[in-house]
């Protein structure tokens, strides 16, 4: 990721800090909606425009590049020991999703059942574990990268597939619903190929979080993308595999 890029991305982490929509940001700018959301769709700042927006959204320029040395710090991956102490109480479990699904803790309380002190008891816990910052005003800034993962394998990861039936018990036919699912027989490097499509689907669906991380609650829905391939067969066909197989009759 080049350095220019990593400035909007840091402006744009600096309008969700403030509460600031693109339409709000349009509005103190002096140019379309439309206008503003294809600058950051494109990252397309010239110096000039990105001095305007950070006139507008309250911030200087040092105060954003600062955000370098912060961005290193973040981690893209928790401990084991941090992913068993989130998923041990359904609650905080709860509140590290909804932190991670950038919803502030207005919102949070807005959606779930937590009481306010509740609330702030469990984001205190996440802060002491190191997966958020509770600020001043019971505001959240993550501590983890835009590049972060569940453990492979891990408590979180592991959670989730007990959970697979639940998920697959639709029709996904609704609208942006899709499930495909696809036999065959590939080599080694097709398989590598296609696992390295799938990491870059992975990059693009957090890219699309993070980019609408600054639009309103109410304007987006939980959505899960679950992304497998691996050499398998069904259960019910393995007892007729040959554990040899045989030549092929001439």
């Amino acid at each position: 990721m080049t350095q220019a890029v990593e400035v909007v991305d840091l402006l744009k982490a600096a309008l969700k800090a403030r509460g600031i929509t693109y339409a709000e940001l349009a509005r103190r700018v002096g140019q379309s909606e439309a206008s503003v959301k294809r600058w950051f769709a494109q990252r397309n700042f010239t110096l000039a425009r990105l001095d305007t927006v950070c006139d507008a959204v309250g911030i200087d320029f040092a105060e954003l590049t600062g955000g370098f040395d912060r961005e290193a710090r973040l981690v893209s991956r928790l401990t084991v020991a941090q992913e068993r102490e989130i998923v041990s109480e359904p609650k905080l479990f709860l509140a590290a999703l909804s932190a991670l699904n950038l919803l502030g803790f207005e919102d949070m309380l807005a959606l779930y059942e937590f009481e306010r002190a509740e609330l702030i008891g469990l984001l205190a816990r996440l802060d002491r574990i190191g997966f958020i910052e509770l600020m001043p005003n019971n505001r959240i800034r993550l501590r983890v990268a835009r590049t972060f993962s569940w453990t492979p394998n891990g408590p979180i990861m592991e959670a989730f597939k007990d959970n697979v039936a639940d998920f697959f018990a639709s029709d996904f036919a609704g609208a942006g619903e899709a499930m495909f699912l696809l036999n065959g027989r590939l080599t080694p490097g097709a398989r590598h190929a296609l696992a390295e499509r799938l990491k870059k689907l992975a990059r693009e669906f957090a890219e699309l979080h993070w980019d609408e991380g600054t639009l309103p609650q109410s304007e987006r829905q939980p959505v899960s993308l679950l992304l497998a391939c691996r050499p398998w067969q069904v259960a019910a066909i393995r007892p007729f595999i040959r554990t040899t197989p045989q030549r092929k009759a001439r």
